[in-house]
């Protein structure tokens, strides 16, 4: 029995035709079949060229096992969470593989009130029937229909929207080909039916899973040049791109800079906590300064998690959170059924704009001096633990404090940084942050690298 390697901590993905087949979507389809006994899912499936087939192909082995097959079409990943909570299904599959490059796909498997599956609470299970590969059909098969949820979604969203947006904005929207782009129309006219003075100024809207402008991962700096020149061309107030499968999103301002998505998180925390006082704000633990400080002034509570959707999921709701973020783009929301969207965080910020009559730059330039970032940093090693048992051992005896809740933390007076490793790639993931120096910030960041090169 083959070890299926499209298995990760968190969801499937693979290369295509080499890690991933039709052969094994059908097999993955039996096994959530077996393990879940759902009677009722929903599917759907992002912009890549194999993507209408392994949705097609994941639709039949449901069906065979037995299960109702709702399809609701080319979506983004939220909407599957968000229907599969609106018409409480047992479930809910997204064909995706995300920001990965055009010859990847995969799935992301969520349970009833789309709760996440991951190695923690069946994802292991699922890949042991997958390899076994022992089904019988069901007696009774399945039914299969297609559904256009997309009209109660986009009226979900509305509702962030709490004040007319009267202050004309214009805002570059990059889909980057992916699953983003007809989201974009149907939002956009829903905001002009609230008489909302937003322009859209569209980039790459047209899904072609050949991503003919670049994989959509606007994490990487060579994918950002594209936004930043529309803005600055069209003299836009605001930017915004999504991945491949829009969970995330990314911010650029009116001069075209580029926003780490870590800012944003202390941002739409004060949003919410000067509106509700004393809710619970889940952060990640790579850069969480300015988030903690933010938090506290507002009158919140703080509240720390393990990096990934299913940690934070599971926080979100352990704790009644109203909000969760991470520094890598993902936004969790209490009223979205603790799951992330990369379309509510846009509409916030559009609101925050209108409201305040100030650029994103004014809201965030502030923080950005007083809490500077490297920026996520990847670092190719040959034995990720080994090296953070060494760097661990080096600064132990003159740290402030050091935590394990995810990699390794180490907290200093005026700096502090994470050091994790790729859940999938022999790669230690570096962030840096400050106190109110920069210098401090770059010379810290210059050092690790060094120390991490050398062992």
């Amino acid at each position: 029995m083959d070890e299926l390697q499209c298995f990760k901590t968190y969801d499937i993905r693979g290369e295509v035709d080499v890690t991933i087949n039709c052969d094994i979507v059908q097999r993955i389809a039996h096994a959530v079949a077996t393990w879940l006994k759902p009677k009722q899912m929903v599917i759907g499936c992002d912009s890549r060229l194999t993507s209408q087939e392994y949705k097609q192909t994941l639709a039949q082995g449901l069906i065979n096992s037995g299960v109702d097959v709702i399809d609701i079409g080319m979506v983004g990943t939220e909407e599957v969470y968000f229907a599969t909570r609106l018409l409480n299904a047992d479930g809910g599959i997204q064909i995706t593989a995300s920001h990965n490059p055009a010859n990847y796909n995969g799935m992301k498997i969520v349970r009833e009130q789309a709760r996440p599956v991951s190695n923690d609470n069946g994802l292991l299970q699922i890949k042991a029937l997958a390899e076994a590969n022992h089904f019988t059909p069901a007696a009774q098969p399945g039914n299969y229909q297609r559904c256009d949820h997309r009209h109660a979604w986009v009226e979900h969203l509305m509702s962030y929207v709490t004040t007319p947006l009267s202050r004309p904005l214009r805002i570059v929207v990059n889909a980057g080909n992916g699953a983003a782009g007809p989201a974009l129309e149907a939002i956009e006219k829903a905001l002009h039916k609230h008489k909302a003075a937003v322009e859209f100024i569209k980039l790459y809207a047209e899904p072609d899973g050949h991503f003919p402008n670049g994989v959509p991962n606007p994490m990487l700096e060579e994918n950002r040049f594209d936004t930043r020149a529309a803005v600055v061309l069209h003299k836009a107030d605001l930017g915004i791109a999504w991945d491949g499968d829009f969970d995330r999103c990314f911010f650029f301002d009116s001069r075209g800079e580029f926003i780490e998505s870590y800012y944003l998180v202390g941002l739409l925390a004060a949003r919410f906590l000067k509106q509700t006082p004393g809710e619970k704000i889940i952060h990640d633990p790579r850069l969480m300064w300015n988030t903690q400080q933010l938090v506290n002034q507002c009158g919140g509570i703080a509240i720390e998690s393990k990096t990934g959707h299913a940690f934070i999921k599971d926080a979100m709701r352990r704790e009644n959170a109203i909000y969760g973020g991470e520094m890598s783009g993902h936004h969790y929301f209490r009223s979205f059924g603790y799951c992330d969207s990369g379309m509510i965080p846009a509409l916030l910020v559009m609101q925050l704009l209108n409201d305040g009559q100030s650029s994103l730059a004014e809201l965030i330039t502030e923080r950005i001096a007083r809490f500077p970032v490297s920026g996520e940093i990847n670092i190719s090693v040959c034995d990720p633990l080994v090296v953070l048992k060494h760097i661990e051992e080096t600064f132990s005896a003159q740290c402030v404090s050091k935590s394990d809740c995810d990699g390794l933390s180490i907290q200093f007076p005026e700096w502090r940084f994470n050091l994790r490793s790729s859940n999938t790639e022999p790669l230690l993931r570096l962030n840096v942050e400050s106190r109110n120096d920069k210098t401090l910030m770059e010379d810290k960041t210059s050092m690790l690298l060094l120390l991490i090169k050398s062992l």
